[in-house]
């Protein structure tokens, strides 16, 4: 094409002057609303840092695509720099590619209720509805000089904050996503509220300009005067606007992105004809978000050449020209201002056939995935990327995996997989799907996520430099991203392909009905939750054809990288099906009819994979998967692990089974006028205040009682009375709760057989109430586990045997079920100086975890 020999231009382009089209410091979004909410001066000092080219490369931006195209004396000319663009071959029409897979509508796509994905789904679903429709608009109605009933929300979307409105673009395209998902009709009702509104705005300015913010933030954009990101923000309104006309059918929207874009299109040919095609460039070290993405789409709807010219201008050339010549170098970018910018190139090669960009595409993920990215799928540390392979030092950080990072790599590999069909980029979708949004959400509650996604050791979601946000006054940039995410929990399970016979690719194993329409048929998929003691993902498959006889049409399911074909199976109708080896697909033609069932079986393999770090001092670092999830281990900062020379990963990590859920329970009294939990907190066991779920202390104040040889299971502590037992810390498998003589305190050491010093028989609660449970000690007749009934204080055997009451009262305690449980996927792995308890790494909340392991052995 046409283009590609203006990207040759940038080869001379030495890579450090390649950093200087980003500023490496500001476009740190935390870091700018820390300077903006504390008004700090230094704010003035930054903002040109590393801005602009400097003046002896003013010749490279020269050569920057389109001024490439012109004549100097055309530099500042609109009308020559679009009859130009239009004559080198840009098509006259969008471009159609048929080989492409195409996307099919979240319309037709239910997920399953109860399943991992829908609860998802429905917790943020929950959040959209909480969310108040006056109080999003109040900073545009400020804007439009209308009246602002309600108040303004806060964090990034306070009056005050220069990125304000930013959420609102996101709540539209969620709002889109979402009611295409659920069809809530309360939904519907609130998002068609805030499309009216706005628009109202927009009349009321009555240029076209839409925004929370005036535009005098675009003169200072044009200026290079420090702003924070003005286009990030518009990006993210003509992206929700665009979603409410094509997902949600709200022919109001497209009219107000057309109108929007008219005045963009007007302020960027001023810039350019006022000064010069390089200035324009210039102020792209500001942020713009995926500018051309929306632009490139419009362009697919309406056609018109001025949004192609335009999207044109948001590629980012001294970025994407890196990418062009395969250079890999793109350590201290700023890497979520860049990321949009490839997926845009990415649009621009759907639809305009320009093969460089599918290069750019393509590159730049394998890039990525082998230099820059953790185990869970995501990237960047504080922001930004680090040198290639060499992340190991980010582990330092816990400001790991921005959200927004992994939101806008999932639409890289969603449009390379549509391109190529490779299963490598379906299985990226899947790790990065699993591991680096489903970790995102504090459990079930609404509207609580995070910003980043901490690696290191011992790290914690809760404890990061922001934390779990809230509510209604965080709206961080990962919070817009966030709600997205979790609206299209439905997107690219299913792809369909043009051709003859209609043609169905599953490449995600979410449990979900599909209504196939070109195929005639409703494929309803079902998947068996994975655990740790049935090592085998299970998929089945039903299918209603619309009529008695269906019409001949294919399926092809991906068959991961992660499992093996030793164990894999396949079964239409009671009939063994041949499988392709892992990494391809499976791929069936027939007929479809009602009764019709298809099951599908992969190993779930434990495996190691090492840090993306070439240094032989990280050589041993290693996280632990198991089929596409990542584990973590519950430890504030162990990490090493002794496995035997040339030992399997099954000999030294082994599954817990799901009986041992009816095992835990948490020891509590009441005194003070609270409840306090028998917890292990630093080994000396003491009473503590009942914790909240999802916490360390949680963690602590749970064991797991094991039983005697002698005895039978029980579902209470009142049934096991009379029974020996030893106690053991949840969250330290393999050690015992023990005691040392009279008088001394309980802890915890390793244990080994004939350990008579762990061993305990429960007895009636010495108090005399039903309810509670005395636990005595096995090798010291009337010797009972005693708390002292005070918060704090180190529990231990004692022997008084008088008719104390108090004695009585603080050696009885109710044992109710445990605070925490076993996730169904939990593993104990041997460590050289302790066992640790692996969980997903979705399953946590607040517990401190370590992702990543020093495996030597």
């Amino acid at each position: 094409m046409a283009f590609l020999f203006a990207f040759v231009a940038i080869v001379l382009w030495g890579s450090a002057e390649g950093k200087e089209c980003t500023n490496n410091i500001a476009q740190s979004h935390t870091y700018r609303y820390q300077l903006l909410t504390s008004m700090n001066e230094t704010w003035n000092i930054i903002s040109h840092y590393n801005l602009a080219p400097k003046g002896d490369h003013d010749h490279i931006w020269a050569d920057l695509v389109p001024r490439k195209l012109l004549k100097e004396e055309y530099q500042h000319d609109w009308d020559v720099m679009l009859r130009k663009i239009e004559k080198v071959g840009v098509l006259k029409a969008p471009h159609q590619r048929q080989d492409f897979l195409k996307q099919v509508s979240l319309h037709d796509v239910r997920l399953h209720e109860g399943s991992v994905h829908a609860r998802a789904q429905q917790t943020n679903l929950e959040y959209l509805l909480m969310l108040d429709v006056d109080r999003l608009l109040w900073s545009f109605r400020n804007t439009a000089g209308l009246p602002t009933p309600g108040t303004p929300y806060g964090g990034w979307e306070d009056p005050k904050i220069e990125l304000r409105g930013h959420f609102v673009g996101h709540y539209l395209s969620a709002s889109a996503l979402m009611w295409a998902s659920t069809h809530n009709d309360r939904l519907k009702k609130k998002m068609s509220a805030l499309v009216a509104n706005l628009s109202i705005c927009q009349e009321k300015i009555g240029t076209g300009y839409l925004s929370a913010f005036p535009s005098e933030f675009f003169d200072r954009f044009e200026a290079t005067e420090h702003v924070w990101a003005p286009y990030y923000t518009i990006h993210k309104i003509l992206a929700g606007l665009l979603d409410q006309h094509s997902i949600a059918r709200n022919p109001q929207a497209l009219n107000m992105v057309k109108w929007m874009v008219d005045y963009f299109y007007n302020r960027v040919q001023n810039v350019i004809t006022k000064f010069s095609i390089s200035r324009h460039y210039q102020s792209l070290n500001e942020e713009t978000g995926g500018m051309n993405d929306v632009l490139y789409k419009l362009y697919s709807i309406t056609g018109d050449q001025r949004h192609l010219l335009l999207a044109h201008l948001f590629d980012k050339p001294c970025f994407l020209g890196l990418l062009a010549v395969k250079a890999n170098d793109i350590a201290n970018f700023h890497a979520n201002t860049h990321i949009p910018v490839v997926v845009g190139s990415q649009m621009r090669y759907e639809v305009t056939g320009d093969p460089l960009y599918k290069e750019i595409g393509t590159f730049f993920m394998d890039l990525v995935n082998s230099s820059h990215t953790y185990a869970t799928g995501g990237t960047s540390v504080g922001e930004f990327w680090s040198d290639p392979k060499r992340i190991g030092d980010t582990l330092e950080s816990t400001d790991n995996e921005e959200s927004c990072t992994t939101y806008n790599m999932l639409k890289v590999s969603r449009h390379l997989f549509r391109w190529s069909k490779k299963v490598s980029y379906a299985d990226y979708y899947e790790r990065a799907l699993t591991n680096g949004v489903l970790s995102i959400q504090r459990g079930t509650e609404p509207g609580v996520m995070i910003y980043m996604l901490p690696q290191g050791r011992g790290v914690s979601k809760a404890k990061t430099s922001l934390g779990w946000g809230t509510k209604f006054d965080s709206f961080w940039c990962c919070y817009g991203t966030g709600i997205e995410s979790f609206s299209k929990l439905g997107d690219s399970i299913y792809f369909e392909e043009g051709g003859k016979n209609p043609t169905l690719y599953i490449i995600q194993y979410i449990s979900s009905l599909f209504n196939w329409k070109s195929g005639q048929i409703i494929v309803n998929q079902t998947v068996v939750p994975a655990v740790s003691w049935d090592p085998f993902l299970r998929v089945s498959f039903t299918f209603s054809p619309a009529k008695k006889t269906g019409a001949l049409s294919t399926i092809n399911l991906r068959l991961p990288t992660w499992t093996h074909k030793d164990g894999a199976k396949g079964v239409l109708n009671n009939e063994s099906l041949s499988l392709p080896t892992p990494g391809n697909f499976l791929s069936i033609t027939r007929k479809w009819n009602a009764g019709d069932k298809l099951s599908l079986q992969f190993p779930m393999t434990l495996r190691t994979e090492a840090i993306k770090d070439d240094r032989s001092q990280y050589a041993s670092i290693q996280a632990i998967l198991y089929g596409p999830y990542v584990l973590a281990g519950h430890t504030t900062g162990d990490w090493d692990i002794k496995a035997a020379p040339n030992a399997s990963i099954e000999d030294w990590i082994t599954p817990i089974p799901a009986s041992y859920n009816s095992q835990l329970f948490y020891f509590s009294q009441a005194f003070a006028n609270s409840t306090y939990v028998l917890t292990n907190s630093n080994h000396p066991l003491a009473m503590q205040k009942l914790p909240v779920p999802g916490t360390d202390l949680a963690l602590h104040a749970t064991f797991r009682v094991i039983p005697g040889k002698s005895a039978t299971k029980f579902t209470t502590l009142t049934d096991a009375v009379g029974k020996t037992v030893m106690l053991e810390p949840y969250d330290h498998p393999g050690m015992r709760v023990i005691h040392q003589g009279m008088e001394h305190p309980l802890t915890v050491a390793g244990s080994s057989s004939g350990c008579s010093s762990c061993v305990f028989v429960v007895v009636p609660g010495l108090d005399g109430r039903k309810e509670t449970i005395s636990l005595e000690s096995k090798s010291y007749n009337g010797c009972f586990v005693h708390s002292g009934l005070h918060s704090g204080r180190g529990v231990k055997l004692s022997c008084k045997t008088s008719s104390d009451a108090t004695f009585k009262e603080s050696a009885s305690f109710f044992g109710k079920r445990g605070i925490s449980k076993y996730n169904p996927i939990s593993f104990v792995a041997r460590g050289a100086n302790k066992n640790f308890l692996l969980e997903p790494l979705l399953a946590f909340r607040d517990e401190s975890y370590t992702p990543y392991f020093n495996i030597k052995g």
